[in-house]
């Protein structure tokens, strides 16, 4: 502020204009650093540190064009050559020209050898260079031959938070995340111990801090970068509650201050809280240059999980160099399937056929180099092997799905576990296979001693934490299990599910559980369906007791369900409830009414234009209309 106002009183003022480009640069407002160097130049045009800085202003602006046009001049003077190569190299590898990069970095490489170019042999100008060419094997997917380049430039240079980072980055792109986890845990307790004042973990322990904003020492100490790389690990691992605490832990800043990864990774982590926003976010960051590559990719899936499929066929056809550019042929073809679904869902089929068929072949050809490596005690191969296929089979997976929901949705549920049949020589280690193969069996009705047989390993694998399992599988379990006779089998599952609650009740007051109400209501729902609504009904009410802890819009669904097919078959005189159970029903509808104010009934889609009337989307409401049409048909 001082600053712009010295420039306003005289505006060729130099030491005003170095400062003030400065102090931008420092708080990484690279345009405004650009403009202040720009002005410099113009003034002092024999100065050419000004020029060199003007450069790296623009590229860290992702001005990438008018960096190499300013750095240009540089290249033919002896003491500035170096630096302009270098700059140059990290202009193209950001604009992804690899080859013009590596060219340029070993230009540099050869030049620190031979000791030309007016350079003195200097250890840190060699370790630099050889971080480029690690960046560059890093790019290439070499990454255990990058991680090595980083390693030894740290020797060379001391320990440094961006190095270690880099490291953890090429242990995480091999899938190594312990070794990653490691880099990180040092990045943040050297952060920690060394910088207190960046308040690392207090916003996660809900202690209100100011923010630290962007300073060019935050930058330094790679924690931003750690805590969201560590946050893709946990991610990655399905440790969702870990992966949003590390974002909570990174040091605290303001909304518009935060970089766009953080951004991307908010929107990401929260989506399912807080999916309207998470679309927000994803949206801006498109209109950004530069944005993180997986922006584009991320949010067309997100579209279509949310089923919001003319929104991503729009977002395909208004940027198609982004399509060439930031989607692979696999998921382009994958996400051009799942929208040619909801119009030609034959024609989808056979565009995923085809991707299914291509991916079987590899997955063959993979099999038989894994056995081949373990023959020949290549360890190396073997490993090599390992990852293609698992990376490869990570892909199969949502194609193989994407198959089956089609006829899925047709409620075909024989050919689902027809395509399911087929996949098992690849899959049948894979959770996600073993969960809908359950699932696909629950629903046929007559195969539940088969559907008995996946769930059982799913639901004993996490026994001890049982709530981590998903209360609609332990629900399905327990039905299962009643409908085969084994009834003890049900019941010891459900004592379970009682004592975890119990325990987490105890531990956590305040938060609430839905498992053991969830498959209550579920048994409840079968027994209406086989028409014992006396039973059935009762279930359900005692299933959501106490209302204050247990009435939510899932909840509600199952039971209001139930309630809305009672009254059919009420209307329509096909059964006859006791006065008894009635009044029962009576009293739970007033009781969900009274609880019911703040609780929605229906979670409206994040991006709907014309939302539902917000008195009408209330479990209150609802039950108030349900208790009128229970006295209208029963004439109370």
């Amino acid at each position: 502020s001082l600053l712009n106002r010295g420039l306003q009183k005289s505006c060729r003022s130099r030491g005003c204009l170095s400062l003030l480009g400065y102090c931008h640069y420092q708080l990484q407002e690279f345009a405004a650093a650009a403009e202040c160097y720009e002005q410099l130049v113009a003034l002092h045009p024999q100065l050419l540190p000004y020029r060199l800085c003007h450069a790296q202003a623009l590229y860290k602006a992702g001005l990438f064009a008018e960096a190499l046009r300013v750095a240009s001049p540089l290249l033919d003077v002896p003491a500035f050559h170096r630096r302009a190569l270098r700059l140059q190299a990290a202009v193209h590898y950001a604009q992804g020209d690899l080859p013009a990069a590596q060219s340029l970095v070993e230009e540099e490489l050869a030049a620190a050898a031979d000791g030309g170019s007016g350079a003195a042999e200097d250890p840190s100008e060699r370790a630099d260079a050889e971080v480029n060419l690690g960046c560059l094997l890093y790019r290439q997917g070499r990454h255990e031959e990058a991680s090595g380049k980083f390693a030894s430039a740290m020797q060379v240079l001391g320990y440094c938070p961006e190095l270690s980072y880099n490291m953890a980055l090429c242990s995480y792109a091999a899938k190594q995340y312990p070794a990653a986890l490691k880099h990180i845990s040092d990045i943040i307790k050297r952060g920690i111990h060394q910088h207190p004042e960046l308040s690392v973990g207090m916003t996660t322990e809900g202690i209100d801090v100011r923010s630290v904003g962007n300073t060019l020492l935050l930058h330094r100490t790679a924690l931003v970068e750690a805590f969201n790389l560590k946050a893709a690990i946990e991610y990655q691992l399905r440790n969702m509650r870990a992966a949003k605490e590390a974002l909570t832990d990174m040091p605290p800043r303001a909304e518009e201050e935060l970089d766009p990864v953080t951004l991307h990774n908010q929107a990401l982590m929260n989506m399912d809280s807080q999916p309207t926003d998470g679309f927000g976010k994803l949206q801006f960051l498109l209109l950004q240059n530069p944005f993180p590559p997986e922006t584009f990719g991320n949010l067309l899936l997100l579209y279509c999980k949310h089923q919001y499929y003319d929104l991503a066929a729009d977002v395909l056809a208004e940027n198609a160099p982004l399509t060439y550019k930031l989607l692979t042929p696999y998921l382009y073809n994958f996400l051009d399937a799942i929208i040619t679904c909801q119009t030609a869902p034959e024609e989808a089929f056979h565009k995923l056929d085809d991707s299914a068929g291509a991916m079987t072949e590899q997955l063959r050809k993979l099999t038989k180099q894994v056995q081949e490596a373990r023959q020949n005690w290549n360890d190396e191969a073997l490993k090599k092997a390992i990852n293609e296929y698992d990376e490869t089979l990570d892909k199969y997976v949502p194609v193989l799905m994407a198959q089956a929901k089609i006829y899925w949705d047709m409620k075909n549920y024989t050919m689902v576990e027809k395509i399911f049949h087929k996949s098992v020589e690849f899959c049948k280690e894979h959770e996600v296979w073993k969960l809908n193969v359950a699932h696909v069996l629950f629903m046929q009705e007559n195969k539940y001693k088969e559907a008995i047989s996946f769930y059982e390993p799913i639901v004993k694998k996490h026994y001890d934490r049982i709530l981590d399992v998903s209360a609609i599988v332990l629900a399905n379990l327990c039905v299962s299990y009643i409908l085969t006779s084994q009834n003890e089998d049900a019941e010891e599952l459900m004592r379970k599910i009682e004592k975890a609650e119990e325990q987490l009740s105890y531990d956590h007051p305040d938060k609430n559980t839905y498992h053991l109400c969830i498959v209550n209501l579920v048994i409840g729902t079968l027994y209406c369906v086989k028409g014992n609504y006396d039973f059935g009904i009762s279930r359900i009410i005692k299933s959501l007791e106490p209302y204050n802890k247990k009435l939510s819009t899932d909840t509600w669904y199952y039971a209001k369900r139930c309630f809305l097919s009672l009254l059919e078959n009420m209307s329509k005189h096909m059964i006859m409830l006791r006065d008894s159970v009635i009044q029962e029903c009576v009293q739970f509808l007033k009781q969900c009414e009274q609880y019911g104010r703040n609780i929605p009934a229906v979670i409206e889609h994040p991006l709907e234009e014309s939302g539902m009337h917000s008195g009408k989307n209330t479990v209150t409401y609802e039950a108030r209309l349900l208790r009128a049409l229970m006295y209208k048909i029963t004439g109370w």
